[in-house]
């Protein structure tokens, strides 16, 4: 699905209400086994509540539809993953997407390179994770996934064959030991990451759509020649804190459009859905190595100054990367 539309099928969810949901999430102390079943509609920790509605897929008070990854189903479309995995560098995740028709989803529209994208990250939003599994003939997509003690939240961003609007699934994944979630990093406007710093100018706003500019540099300068990644020259996701409500947007422009410079500089264009702490993950590729910056932004009721955090390579391992 193209940017315009995903931005604007966004839009839809921007005046409902989520106060109730700021304080859900993040667990403390050991988490146990998770008692849904594979294929269960909901998967939600065992120290955790599901925002209200979520799970039923309903809209909210004002009848707007919720924003992405805070329902397991939605349009007849299920996101089926276990309720529980083991803590591990490289722990195989096994899912499906389920259609109207209850039987594994095997087609799917091509959106920015990808057929399916997911994100995977601690409810805490620590250890964010962007990858792309390998699809069976079954319809079973398979990928690995760096995991810790705690209650992750996985989304699945796709697009099914014939459909005419992409969604994003979320549901909830115990892995079981000790953790104490950790605080959001203080507000910053920079990011450090291997070597890099990139920058963020601009304000997210609640309920209104504003433009947020993140360059990227060294300690050489500006970085004019980032490469593309997956169709763009940066792959940004907003996470709201709390109930983790899904943002997904692309730049401005992108490679060959005979206008988009290749950096310093990356464009977007995006809406907050409410007030409140977001975690914004800017994933660019330079050097054949895809890494992620990483910021938090304090959004207020209409307008607020927005703010950084910290950053961080990303692969299968917690570690820079190469998706060429």
């Amino acid at each position: 699905m193209n940017t315009p539309t995903k931005l604007g099928a966004f839009g839809l969810g921007l005046l409902a209400v989520f106060g109730a949901a700021a304080g859900i999430g993040a667990a403390v102390g050991p988490v146990g086994p998770a008692t849904a079943p594979h294929g269960s509609a909901t998967h939600t920790g065992p120290h955790e509540e599901p925002p209200a509605a979520a799970a039923q897929g309903a809209p909210t008070a004002t009848g707007a539809a919720l924003p992405g990854g805070l329902q397991v189903s939605q349009d007849g479309y299920t996101l089926d993953v276990p309720g529980e995995l083991p803590a591990g560098s490289a722990t195989p995740l096994s899912f499906r997407v389920l259609g109207p028709d209850g039987r594994p989803v095997t087609a799917y529209d091509t959106a920015h390179d990808e057929d399916l994208h997911l994100i995977a990250v601690r409810r805490d939003l620590t250890g964010y994770q962007h990858v792309h599994p390998r699809l069976s003939d079954d319809g079973t997509w398979s990928v690995p996934l760096d995991l810790t003690a705690g209650t992750w939240r996985v989304f699945a961003d796709f697009d099914p064959a014939g459909e005419d609007a992409a969604l994003v699934l979320g549901a909830d994944v115990a892995v079981a030991g000790d953790h104490e979630p950790r605080p959001l990093p203080a507000p910053s406007t920079t990011a450090e990451v291997d070597g890099y710093t990139v920058t963020l100018d601009g304000q997210l706003l609640a309920g209104r759509e504003s433009e947020l500019t993140l360059s990227v540099s060294r300690d050489d300068g500006p970085v004019g020649d980032l490469q593309p990644y997956l169709g763009a020259y940066g792959h940004l996701v907003a996470l709201r804190a709390g109930d983790l409500a899904h943002l997904h947007v692309h730049p401005a422009g992108g490679p060959g459009d005979g206008t988009t410079a290749p950096g310093p500089d990356v464009t977007f264009h995006a809406t907050a859905p409410s007030a409140g702490a977001y975690r914004l993950f800017l994933d660019f590729q330079h050097g054949d190595l895809v890494r992620t910056a990483e910021f938090t932004v304090h959004v207020g009721g209409t307008a607020s100054a927005s703010g950084a955090g910290t950053a961080e390579d990303t692969g299968d391992d917690g570690h820079e990367h190469d998706h060429g």
